[in-house]
């Protein structure tokens, strides 16, 4: 099951909004067939394990290790339950039961019907942990939502006239562009935005960009910006204006004083399943008042600024600190987590 899990992790940022799921087929204590999702829409990790494998035959007398229940329904690809019952396998063993209300243990229903033994919670806490985001997503019905920012050791986000730039240091930033490469979607509000005009891709790593959002509720910022460039999927979630252009869509809110709620059911609706919500002060803390996010990911730069915009304050226990070439980088977890 751990060498499913890191097969598992090879899909990350190219199956959402599926889960990572990795598949090992076992014969008489020897592998003979592995497998991963690799990217949304193509074959499933049960498939191309069993497509791995060399002598079919031997499938009848083998074990299958998943990290996920098999799916029982029809979406981009067929079954893998239906799969494995063709096959008659002799056993399948499960890392996590799948909590989306389409399989929901219909695929090891389906298994035991077919006369196939299965077993369940193999390492189920270590898969829950890779498959947060789609967990969260499905049981929360909201994106997983992830804190980041940048602070001086004195604790500010940005100096007074909402310079931002370059209080991590660049192995910082160059590991905050791999995240972007490994959620959905990232997230900005208007001051961000207006002073630092991010471009909110992938530059310093290889993979993906995310879709990008900014929140401008009252149609403040000017088209010049990177963010309105057309050159990858953006939404701007505002109170006056709803339409599309090429890449570029504008998202009307109808509740101003629930604005987060509304543009994370709007999230949902369109299976955004994880976003970094990247700043600034204002947009930041209104996410912690409202106990809206999942993790917390905090630069502390030796740099002192003395006055500036001060940072968010977590009341909560920091779960990990690291250290990068002087910078430190430290996780929080909500309590509930």
């Amino acid at each position: 099951m751990q060498r499913a899990l890191e097969l598992a992790q090879l899909g990350q940022g190219s199956v959402s909004p599926n889960p990572m799921v990795g598949c090992v087929i076992v014969y008489q204590d020897q592998v003979i067939g592995e497998g991963w999702h690799k990217k949304y829409g193509d074959w499933h990790a049960e498939v191309n394990a069993v497509n791995s494998v060399q002598q079919l035959e031997l499938l009848k007398e083998s074990t299958v290790y998943v990290t996920l229940e098999p799916c029982s329904h029809f979406g981009k690809t067929p079954p893998c339950a239906d799969l494995l019952i063709s096959h008659q396998v002799k056993k399948v063993i499960i890392c996590n039961v799948d909590t989306n209300p389409l399989v929901g243990g219909q695929g090891i229903s389906k298994l035991q019907q077919a006369g196939i033994e299965t077993e369940t919670g193999i390492l189920e806490s270590q898969g829950r942990k890779l498959n947060k985001r789609f967990f969260a997503f499905m049981e929360k019905k909201r994106p997983y939502i992830i804190l980041k920012w940048a602070q001086t050791a004195d604790g500010f986000i940005a100096r007074e006239n909402f310079d931002s730039k370059w209080i991590s240091n660049d192995f910082s930033r160059t590991l905050v562009h791999k995240w972007r490469t490994e959620e959905d979607a990232i997230l900005v509000g208007t001051s961000t935005a207006l002073y630092d005009n991010p471009q909110l891709n992938v530059r310093n790593w290889h993979g993906e960009n995310p879709l990008r959002l900014v929140i401008d509720l009252n149609l403040r910022l000017p088209s010049h910006l990177h963010l309105f460039d057309r050159k990858q999927p953006t939404i701007c979630y505002n109170l006056h204006k709803a339409g599309t252009e090429e890449n570029l869509i504008w998202v009307q809110l109808q509740q101003p004083d629930n604005s987060l709620q509304e543009i994370l059911q709007d999230l949902y609706a369109r299976k955004v399943q994880s976003v970094i919500v990247e700043g600034g002060s204002k947009i930041l803390n209104s996410f912690i008042e409202k106990g809206l996010w999942d993790e917390a990911r905090i630069f502390e730069s030796p740099q002192v600024f003395g006055n500036g915009i001060a940072a968010p304050v977590l009341r909560a226990k920091a779960k990990k600190t690291e250290n990068f070439f002087g910078d430190k980088l430290i996780t929080f977890t909500p309590v509930y987590n």
